[in-house]
């Protein structure tokens, strides 16, 4: 078990370090193939493909097996990492992109619900609180090996590093995973896959394009959100009549389930912006390496890693709700901390922020992922685990490309302010990546790159503060998951029997 234990975290970890080590290495690949405005979608083309295919595996994985997902997973996760590296514009590295999301939309979810199917449940405690400190490790090591590598090799082998840990992942699952659960062969519910895909691709071009390359209320936009809804509609209802829906409603009925996949949406959304425009910030405002953004990213990423493994172990003595509690608390502190940066704010003042932010968020990371899978049997667990998945995706996907629109456009307003309106203020905007590297910065101006600082510090500032926004939902859905508790086998007994999500 210990082997094919290792093999999923190395899986997840290749999988979940892919966000990180892109974010500190942006600044430096806008600098090299441009594309400011299409920064958003680097991320965001991953994480649109990574949900959409989260339900459909995880439930694919319950009708067949998990281990030919996960193997699938991992070598088309693989192959948009060798084709990142390729990339020679950022359309075209949003593109390669995609094609690793969809790896990654089996990789995760299924390695979870493997991770649940041979631990024992008074050992799933720490061991999900050893798999949430994966995601934490990733987004340590994330930043440092994306910067170390961006300024002393080349931003293309962040994506190769991939290759040797998802090879050994793929060699270790195949040579020592035997799955012993039988798998029932059922009808797969295209319609539910094919009108999902559709109306999370349909709302997210519509979020990117409008009020950018079209007016919101162009027929292109209208267009968009138009199918975008219909398509969200036939979903739901197919869904119902589906003999083996990819989402099942009933799932949604165990108030735990319900109101912890919730809370993940929101943890999703406001995490997420915080881990990709910090390193930004440090870079623009502040004048930065990709080195150093990397470094100023480990308070966050230690205190997910820390708060991760306590929430784990916590979640074994009371309520899964209780332990989310804090959780949430300390976010929304972390959060409001974090939206009143300024060009001014001292590097230990931004470190004491972050380590209070990834606290908050570290619970997350295990206890949420626990709870989703609280009450069900094997046969429901990738579909319950997926579903988590899937909807935390949504929130981090909604919730960066939301907040991104929110950046660009104050940063644009601002930028117009300052040097003088009209179209005055196009050529700074055009040079904002200019400020993105120490380098070439110094070539702008005095006056001008002060005015380009300050409406970079502003613009990320009142994102960070609309962040609140999600991190108060989240407690809200916290507050709502009710009582429920691991229960944990008596002395002698063999497993454990679920408690009631009431």
């Amino acid at each position: 078990m210990g082997i094919v234990l290792a093999a999923l975290m190395l899986g997840i970890f290749v999988a979940a370090i892919d966000n990180t080590i892109v974010g500190t290495a942006m600044a430096t690949i806008v600098s090299d193939l441009g594309g400011y405005d299409k920064i958003v979608w680097v991320t965001s083309a991953y994480l649109v493909t990574e949900m959409a295919g989260m339900p459909i595996f995880g439930k694919l994985s319950d009708m067949y097996g998990r281990k030919r997902f996960f193997v699938f997973g991992i070598i088309v996760f693989l192959l948009g990492s060798v084709l990142c590296g390729t990339a020679t514009s950022i359309v075209e590295l949003s593109i390669y992109r995609a094609i690793q999301g969809i790896g990654g939309g089996a990789l995760v979810p299924v390695a979870f619900t493997i991770l649940f199917d041979v631990v024992p449940t008074e050992k799933r405690g720490a061991m999900s609180g050893i798999f949430g400190a994966v995601f934490g490790t990733s987004s340590l090591a994330g930043p440092l090996l994306g910067a170390y590598i961006t300024d002393h090799i080349a931003w293309q082998w962040i994506f190769y590093i991939n290759l040797p840990l998802g090879l050994a992942a793929l060699g270790l699952i195949l040579l020592f995973y035997k799955e012993s659960v039988e798998h029932a062969k059922q009808r797969i519910d295209w319609w539910g896959a094919t009108t999902l895909v559709g109306a999370v691709v349909c709302l997210m071009f519509s979020l990117e394009l409008g009020g950018h390359e079209y007016a919101w209320d162009s027929a292109q936009i209208i267009g968009l959100l138009s199918a975008s809804a219909i398509l969200l509609a036939v979903f739901l209802y197919v869904e119902t009549k589906a003999a083996e829906p990819i989402i099942s409603y009933d799932m949604f009925r165990k108030r735990l389930f319900a109101f912890g996949t919730l809370a993940g949406l929101f943890y999703g959304a406001a995490f997420i912006t915080f881990a990709m425009y910090i390193p930004i910030f440090v870079q623009g405002v502040n004048g930065g390496s990709a080195t150093n953004s990397g470094l100023i990213l480990l308070p966050l990423t230690l205190g997910s890693v820390f708060s991760s493994q306590i929430g784990a172990f916590a979640a074994m003595k009371t309520s899964y709700r209780n332990v989310m509690i804090a959780s949430a608390l300390i976010l929304i502190l972390g959060a409001a901390l974090l939206s009143t940066i300024t060009p001014d704010t001292s590097k230990t003042t931004l470190v004491f922020y972050m380590i209070i932010t990834g606290v908050g968020v570290g619970f997350s990371f295990s206890v949420l992922g626990m709870s989703s899978m609280h009450g069900f049997d094997a046969r429901q667990r990738g579909s319950a685990s997926s579903t988590m998945s899937f909807v935390r995706s949504l929130g981090m996907t909604v919730g960066l490309t939301v907040f991104g629109i929110m950046q660009r456009n104050t940063l644009t307003g601002k930028l117009t302010d300052a040097f003088g309106g009209g179209n005055a203020g196009a050529a700074p905007i055009g040079d904002i990546r200019e400020t993105l590297t120490p380098e070439k910065r110094k070539a702008i101006p005095p006056d001008v790159l002060n005015k380009i600082i300050d409406a970079l510090s502003s613009s990320i500032a009142h994102m960070f503060l609309w962040a609140l926004v999600p991190a108060a939902l989240a407690l809200v859905a916290v507050l709502f998951m009710g009582k429920a508790r691991m229960i944990l086998p008596a002395k002698g007994e063999q497993g454990a029997k679920a408690g009631a999500g009431h």
